[in-house]
């Protein structure tokens, strides 16, 4: 351990100095006359250089052997000296950062390592570590908890958190592609000769490559498009499995190994950048044109990359690296990190196909089993037309082969009864995830008058105890029990209904009738809401289109932070103003509070990731907020009042002719 003249630990960037003046003192001894052991020692001992015994003595020993050669020993010093730089790193152990390899060691290192940078830099605590893996070695690393936090496609992200409870923490931003929730994809290939080839139905009897079954883009992307246009794994010649690197699928399929090939959007593309290929020489089957994604594709585009951590991870430091990850600019090559995207296109995809995590309902499917056993179900349908003809002539087998046929149609009635009930069940909890968000509110909320149920239950022991009570009495307690018990089921019931409005897509709504609901329930969710003030500027019936749980969700927001901000005002002194508006070709959504409002410096900061200005908060609502608004094509923006205390958050919607 090295120590400055005050005897504290030297920080690193100490070092480069106390080493020039260890270089300086021991040349000036060199040049004098009688440069001894002694003088070397009284130097260090002014210094406080403190080393172990082994350290010194290896010291005094390379500079006893050296006699007098002190440019042995200043290297000998130089040497110790970068041991100590390294120290601090080397004092905890590393954190690793599993990556799924699909080109091979040397381009993921190129990939990955402008963000091992990022975070040394942003964490210089820690020393960060890359582990390169094939898709099942990810996944026993993670098993084992070899790792702490893993980089893999989304694919095998939903595998991996269904069966570990793995977490996405940010979802990587790609160039060259519409937005991170759209930016994986599947291009399946031939050989730009092959006129007979042109779209995927094209392939029934053909030779195809692809990775491996459990590839995300290199497979199980292009299978959902082969079997939309009635095309299974069975039906080709041959389906090679060829593993990684995925450059092995394109030297398959040019030189003739293979009729086609299932490889990730993109890879045509950078391979022929990189002079590997020419990209004349293939074509992409069944092609397909998405605004602002420039590459080939067969497929829908789905989620990027995320990283995740591991139910073992040290929260701090999942914090500490998901902060660092989204304050990263971006690498050389336009790789950047935001927040983490919605991957239930994965889950859509799975279900789909039957494979992951919905494995489970490849066994239970009419269609599977018919696909399994179709000629058995053959032979039963042949069997059933001859026991038609039959019954012309046996009226007792007809009965009896009529019982069993019911039988087989009842059996047939639960089956799909019981897939429709677990259809039911994962929609309901799909759309139940919003209420992640609304937990602390519920909680505040269902809180109050559950304390009020507690002390009047309490006042009435005491009173029934000291028999202090009259019929009275006892009616007043219990009529405000129910009518708390009433309020705190009231609150259940409209947290409910607003999760059951969650959609997947766009409607058309009247705007004024959106905000007016978003409005009724903050109202019900906090008691003792201020006053809220709607003034409609808009054209009777203005409609916009726009997920509108969304955007309940952002006034949700909004509407909080503007209470929150009036906590210290009177009751009759907290109001919030809406104000909808139509600006240029915009609609202009304003929400105004009288509260303290924000300094400078933090209004800098509002809408970034993680800060709060509330001791209890996250620091995502608004940067949450931000997302949403600018992927429906608008802004969100706050501004102080003018003339008045308190601030106005601003956010607009495109008209009618700017939906994105």
């Amino acid at each position: 351990m090295l120590h400055s003249d005050q005897g504290n630990p030297v920080c690193p960037s100490d070092y480069s100095a106390l080493l020039k003046e260890l270089l300086y003192n021991c040349e000036g001894l060199r040049a004098a006359d009688g440069f001894r052991e002694h003088e070397l020692m009284a130097w260090m001992g002014q210094r406080e250089v403190a080393m172990d015994g082994s350290s010194a003595a290896l010291v005094l020993e390379q500079y006893r052997q050296a006699h007098g050669r002190v440019v042995l020993f200043l290297s000998i010093v130089a040497a110790m000296l970068t041991l100590l730089l390294a120290a601090p790193a080397l004092a905890s152990p590393p954190v690793r950062i599993g990556v799924l390899d699909f080109l091979g060691s040397d381009a993921a290192f190129s990939d990955w390592s402008p963000m091992v940078a990022h975070l040394e830099t942003a964490l210089p605590e820690r020393r960060f570590v890359l582990a390169y893996y094939n898709v099942p070695g990810l996944r026993e690393a993670v098993r084992r908890q070899e790792v702490d936090f893993v980089i893999t496609n989304g694919g095998q992200y939903v595998a991996l958190e269904s069966e570990f409870g793995v977490s996405r923490i940010a979802t990587l931003e790609s160039p060259g592609v519409p937005s991170p929730s759209q930016a994986i994809g599947s291009a399946v290939i031939a050989r730009a000769d092959r006129r007979d080839l042109n779209v995927l139905s094209d392939l029934k009897g053909k030779r195809v490559a692809a990775v491996g079954e459990d590839a995300f883009g290199g497979f199980q992307v292009a299978w959902r498009e082969f079997r939309r246009q009635g095309v299974e794994p069975e039906d080709f010649a041959r389906l090679d499995f060829l593993g990684f690197p995925m450059p092995r699928i394109v030297t398959a399929v040019a030189s003739g190994q293979a009729d086609a090939g299932i490889v990730r959007a993109c890879l045509l593309e950078e391979l022929a950048r990189a002079g590997t290929i020419r990209l004349a020489d293939f074509k992409v089957l069944s092609p397909r044109r998405v605004t602002g994604f420039a590459c080939g594709l067969s497929s829908d585009l789905y989620p990027d990359w995320p990283i995740a951590t591991l139910r073992h991870t040290d929260l701090h430091l999942a914090k500490a690296v998901a902060t660092a990850l989204l304050s990263m600019p971006a690498s050389p090559k336009g790789y950047a990190w935001t927040v983490p995207a919605d991957y239930r296109e994965v889950h859509e995809l799975f279900r789909d196909l039957q494979i992951g995590p919905y494995a489970y309902l490849r066994e239970t499917t009419l269609q599977a089993l018919a696909r399994r056993y179709w000629p058995f179900m053959l032979l039963f349908f042949a069997a059933l037309a001859g026991w038609v003809v039959h019954t012309v002539r046996v009226e007792q087998q007809v009965h009896a082969r009529t019982t069993a046929l019911r039988q087989a149609l009842a059996q047939r009635d639960a089956a799909e009864a019981g897939m429709r009930a677990h259809q039911e069940q994962f929609d309901h909890l799909s759309r139940l995830s919003i209420l992640g968000e609304l937990s602390g509110t519920l909680a505040h909320e269902l809180n109050q008058p559950l304390t009020v149920i507690a002390n009047y239950a309490q006042s009435l022991v005491r009173r029934l105890d000291s028999g202090r009570y009259t019929p009275a009495v006892l009616a007043e307690a219990s009529q405000e029990i129910a009518t708390q018990a009433e309020r705190a089921g009231g609150i259940v019931h409209r947290i409910r209904a607003f999760a059951r409005k969650r959609a997947a897509v766009r409607e058309r709504r009247p705007l004024a009738d959106l905000v007016r609901e978003a409005a009724a329930l903050f109202g019900g969710m906090l008691p003792g809401a201020p006053h809220i003030d709607i003034a409609d500027r808009l054209p009777a019936g203005t409609q916009v289109e726009a997920d509108t749980v969304q955007v309940e969700q952002v006034l949700l927001n909004l509407l909080k932070n503007a209470a929150d901000a009036m906590q210290g005002l009177p009751p009759d002194e907290r109001a919030i103003e809406v104000t909808l508006e139509r600006e240029g070709r915009n609609y202009r959504i304003s929400i105004r509070d009288h509260g303290a409002g924000l300094a400078p410096a933090s209004a800098q900061h509002l809408f970034e990731p993680f800060f709060t200005t509330k001791p209890d908060g996250m620091g995502l609502g608004l940067s949450i907020c931000k997302t949403i608004v600018e992927a429906h094509g608008g802004r969100l923006w706050a501004e102080a009042n003018a003339g008045a205390p308190g601030m106005t958050f601003i956010f607009t919607l495109p008209t009618d002719d700017l939906i994105p």
